[in-house]
Order: C-alpha cells, then sequence, then structure tokens
C-alpha cells in the first residue's frame, strides 16, 4: 500500500501523508474505509509509531479522515473530499497564476490558455 522513498529529503510522516492523501484522492481508499492500526502500520513499514500518528493527525486536521475512539481512523465523506480537493487546486492555480505574472504573462493570455485547455478537452 505504502513505500518509502528514503532518498527523499522530505520527513517521513510528509511521505506518509501525501501517500494516504493520493490514495484517497484517486477513490482508492473510499470514503468510510478505516485505516491501518498506528502500530500494525508502524510495523509493516519499520518506522516509529509517533511518525504514523503525526501524519494521521495531519489528515484529520485537513479533514481528509476523521477518528472513531477505540476503532480507529477513517477517510471522511465524499463530498468533503470533493471540497479539500478544490481548496488544494485552486492553491496550485494560485501559484501557477502568480509565476506566470511573474513571467510577465498577463491576464488575457492567461485567459485564452485556460480557454483552450477546456476547448481542447471538449467541453
Amino acid at each position: 500500500m505504502i513505500i518509502l522513498d528514503y532518498q527523499d529529503r522530505r520527513p517521513i510522516y510528509e511521505q506518509v501523508t501525501e501517500k494516504f492523501r493520493m490514495l484517497i484522492y484517486q477513490e482508492a481508499l473510499p470514503a468510510g474505509s478505516r485505516l491501518p492500526s498506528v502500530r500494525q502500520l508502524a510495523m509493516e513499514l519499520s518506522i516509529n509509531p509517533n511518525t504514523i500518528q503525526r501524519a494521521y493527525a495531519e489528515l484529520e486536521q485537513e479533514g481528509l479522515i476523521y477518528p472513531v475512539k477505540g476503532r480507529g481512523n477513517f477517510v471522511a465523506d465524499a463530498n468533503q473530499i470533493l471540497k479539500i480537493k478544490r481548496e488544494d487546486y485552486r492553491k496550485e492555480l494560485r501559484k501557477t497564476v502568480q509565476k506566470g505574472q511573474s513571467l510577465g504573462i498577463q491576464k488575457g493570455e492567461l485567459i485564452q490558455v485556460v480557454n483552450s485547455c477546456y476547448e481542447e478537452e471538449g467541453q
């Protein structure tokens, strides 16, 4: 399920968080599904349970998972996840627009690019 890259410069908990985020976004982990326990996943990955706990805390803070006392962590509702995915997309788009502005791309040119993308996709 999760494979860590020890050559990656990011902390392990960030890698775990990102892997779960992608599994949730791609619906490989559907809404309501139970995540592995902290101890179980820590043993599978041969890492400290505190690392998994930190990753789960971050996913919970993002609204992607929720804890149930005594039962574990579960993937959040699909509507909640869609809202989060859209907000992540908007953040990425803002960064892209800012990068374009720093390169001198004008608003009209950017709008043309977006329009052509939609036309290529048949929308």
